[in-house]
């Protein structure tokens, strides 16, 4: 919160001159006076005035002693009881922090009849599986999700705690923050260490993708991250592991929640799931036009594969969102991208630049995508992608 103290303010105004976002106004008794729902604590006014009437008063998260403070996490999250893939791609990532850190993978399991999903986690890089099975937790309720959660960090107090950036590990990352008083850093593409603060550096896009920032929260605990599906590889599988699964009740306090699943009505996809697919042909500003993308319509089906998008066809109206690449659409790690009529603005390199193959093709030899290209061809789309259609029919033996 801004604290202004009224016995020191003498009404100069030049807090008010220099706030961005209009929050602070001189009163009738000459004193500055702040609107906390306007202000964002962004010190300027601190800075800028003389008499120190003004302090941003930080309310920490339970940070009395950071050296109590160890372990990694990651929120296991299921699906019909199926731990899903983002898990595996943060216990990786997990597995190579603690062993820099020297400490211990914890992994959080919450569901309905899940024990079995337990030891796979160990297998795949976990030490500890904190286990919580209850009927009530079938469903993921965000409420009661994060009210188990914030209760099992103030327990056994992990110094980082990671979740995927899906639609779950975003709800509940940023109550259980809130509910911690702790810093939250969402969708993340890069994750390390300071060896010599344990600060975690978390790299993520940033104004609007146009620089990569990475951030740190310095003065709490747990360090919280939210991470873009497929930008690690999965941790592989070691059947010889050995971890300990620690189960924990629920207590009455995690059900006080306001809502609750009545049904849930499970949507049949048509096509292709880009976050799962192998191969991924993307289109983008070069097809001039929404009738030239059944040019990558027809090199995908061919190579049984998935149609993406950039965002300036998506935004052009070209395509759905839902095939969109990018910063502000999927990211994807398949075998093989082929990049057809985009120039590869980093929004874009940021969803598809861990591809195991990239194949760009545009007629700018410029074009930023050719410098994260595994293959480049520079020529006429129009020309090329038909001829590479018919090639692989052939090769492939289709008609």
């Amino acid at each position: 919160m801004l604290k202004i103290y009224r016995d020191k303010c003498v009404g100069c105004k030049a807090c008010v001159q220099v706030c961005p976002f209009g929050a602070l106004h001189i009163d009738d008794e000459k004193k500055a006076v702040v609107d906390p729902s306007v202000c964002t604590l962004c010190g300027a006014c601190v800075e800028v005035c003389k008499f120190k009437a003004l302090a941003i008063i930080r309310q920490e998260g339970p940070t009395d002693n950071f050296a109590d403070w160890r372990g990694v996490w990651v929120f296991a999250e299921q699906k019909d009881n199926k731990v899903q893939s983002v898990v595996f791609e943060l216990l990786g990532k997990a597995r190579e922090l603690a062993d820099k850190l020297n400490t211990s993978v914890g992994a959080v399991l919450l569901g309905e009849d899940v024990e079995e999903q337990a030891q796979e986690l160990i297998c795949r890089g976990a030490d500890y599986v904190y286990l919580v099975q209850d009927s009530s937790l079938k469903y993921f309720v965000d409420e009661e999700y994060a009210a188990i959660l914030t209760r099992l960090i103030k327990k056994y107090r992990p110094e980082i705690v990671l979740s995927g950036a899906t639609a779950v590990g975003r709800a509940l990352a940023s109550r259980v923050a809130v509910q911690l008083y702790a810093g939250l850093t969402a969708d993340c593409t890069g994750l390390d260490v300071d060896l010599e603060t344990r600060n975690l550096l978390q790299t993520r896009p940033a104004f609007g993708g146009n620089i990569m920032a990475t951030i740190i929260s310095p003065r709490t605990r747990p360090q919280m991250a939210t991470v873009r599906h497929k930008v690690f590889p999965e941790a592989e599988i070691d059947k010889s592991r050995k971890g300990k699964i620690i189960k924990e009740g629920i207590e009455e306090t995690d059900l006080d929640v306001r809502s609750k699943v009545l049904e849930v009505v499970k949507e049949v996809e048509a096509t292709v799931n880009l976050s799962e697919a192998d191969i991924i042909v993307s289109g983008g500003r070069g097809l001039r036009g929404p009738e030239n993308f059944k040019l990558i319509e027809e090199l995908a089906e061919v190579l049984g594969g998935a149609v993406g998008a950039s965002r300036a066809a998506v935004d052009a109206g070209w395509i759905p969102y839902s095939h969109q690449v990018g910063q502000t659409g999927k990211t994807v790690c398949p075998k093989v991208y082929f990049a057809i009529g985009i120039s590869g603005q980093i929004q874009h390199l940021v969803g598809m630049q861990s591809s195991k193959c990239i194949i760009a093709i545009n007629n700018d030899p410029n074009a930023p995508i050719f410098s994260v290209a595994h293959y480049g061809i520079v020529g006429d789309l129009f020309e090329i992608v038909p001829a590479l259609t018919k090639a692989f029919k052939k090769a492939l033996g289709k008609k």
